[in-house]
């Protein structure tokens, strides 16, 4: 079953505001102490153009 454009406004959402809250945290992680924050969002980022 396809995803209605409620569903994909919700998605695009969701992924924003994980993007606002990860963007934060890896502006105090400049050395990449710690990988996975800046892997998520690039993968978010990737997924958000994937759905505009």
């Amino acid at each position: 079953m396809g995803k209605t454009k409620k569903d994909l406004g919700r998605m695009k959402t969701n992924i924003k505001n994980r993007i606002a809250e990860l963007e934060q945290l890896v502006r105090m992680d400049p050395l990449h102490k710690k990988p996975a924050i800046h892997e998520e969002l690039a993968k978010l980022r990737k997924d958000l153009t994937e759905y505009e």
